[in-house]
């Protein structure tokens, strides 16, 4: 398999390479996207089978203990969901790493070299989202407790400005992490000098992907929604829309969620050709690991 031609892309030249990837190799990052969230599907088809029957029927021996084994399921549900993303989307990057540079890979490879990384990429996504949701979080609660609309607002803004433009400098966080073996608060820095004066490029990334998640949900997930607003009374039919939601909302995620994933990995590797030739040194070494960059990059956290 012949590497993709590492060269400075244009952002379009990005888009086009991204979905060119995904066509040609749809089964293999499906699969990475699928198989981890097939679980989180079954346990959520679980809830929805177990609410309805307990509230639209309105039994109350035995309630509490319904209560608590919902609750124990939600919790069980997050922590698979939790593991399902970092499986899903650390694989994705590792598939494309080896496809980006000309090496042929499989599920099982992608997954095998999640294998001790889990930790470090959970690290990089809490801080990612305490950096970029931290402040806007804090001021809605506390906009909630004190009764004080005007911090609702200012989260807003906090969230717009700069938490928008935070997110869109740490956009390559993962694949450096991932790729360059490098820790949580290390693969931050790095993504955030790598992404100087290329926020806009990765805001239009971000912002086609919400659109395309938007568009999958209004086909496989809107619908089946209103079916559930409009069988409030019907237990039976109130089950089978609910896990027809679920069912949509897991198609549209694995359809879309690896199109964010495969676009960051390529945009990193544009990023380390513009700014540190990797294209040369992967002529130098093409069997060789990525190598990470500079031991000093400018730190956002002094």
């Amino acid at each position: 398999m012949a590497a993709l031609d590492l060269r400075p892309l244009s952002l379009g030249e990005i888009l086009d390479r991204t979905f060119s990837l995904y066509r040609r190799h749809f089964f293999l990052f499906l699969g990475i996207a699928a198989l981890p969230h097939i679980l989180v599907l079954v346990l959520n088809l679980v809830q929805t089978m177990m609410r309805p029957a307990a509230v639209v029927a309105g039994r109350t021996p035995g309630l509490g203990s319904s209560i608590y084994a919902g609750g124990a399921l939600t919790l069980l549900t997050a922590i698979v969901q939790l593991f399902a993303h970092l499986f899903s989307q650390g694989g994705t990057v590792f598939a494309v790493s080896e496809l980006y540079l000309g090496r042929a890979t499989t599920i099982g490879e992608s997954f095998r070299r999640m294998r001790g990384e889990l930790g470090s990429l959970f690290g990089v996504l809490l801080l990612n989202s305490l950096i970029v949701f931290g402040a806007p979080l804090f001021c809605f609660i506390a906009a909630i407790v004190l009764r004080v609309p005007t911090l609702m607002f200012l989260g807003f803004v906090l969230f717009m400005f700069p938490g928008v433009y935070l997110a869109c400098r740490l956009m390559v966080c993962v694949p450096c992490a991932l790729l360059e073996n490098i820790g949580p608060r290390r693969s931050l820095e790095r993504s955030y000098a790598l992404t100087k004066d290329s926020a806009g490029r990765a805001f239009v990334v971000y912002l086609l992907y919400i659109i395309l998640i938007w568009a999958a949900a209004s086909l496989f997930t809107w619908p089946f929604a209103a079916g559930v607003a409009a069988s409030q009374k019907d237990p039976i039919m109130l089950r089978t829309w609910l896990a027809l939601a679920q069912a949509g909302s897991f198609v549209a995620q694995v359809l879309v969620g690896p199109i964010l994933t495969i676009a960051t990995a390529v945009f990193y590797f544009d990023l380390r050709v513009r700014k540190e030739a990797f294209d040369l040194q992967f002529m130098m070494n093409p069997s060789g690991s990525i190598a990470s960059g500079p031991a000093v990059v400018p730190s956002m956290f002094s």
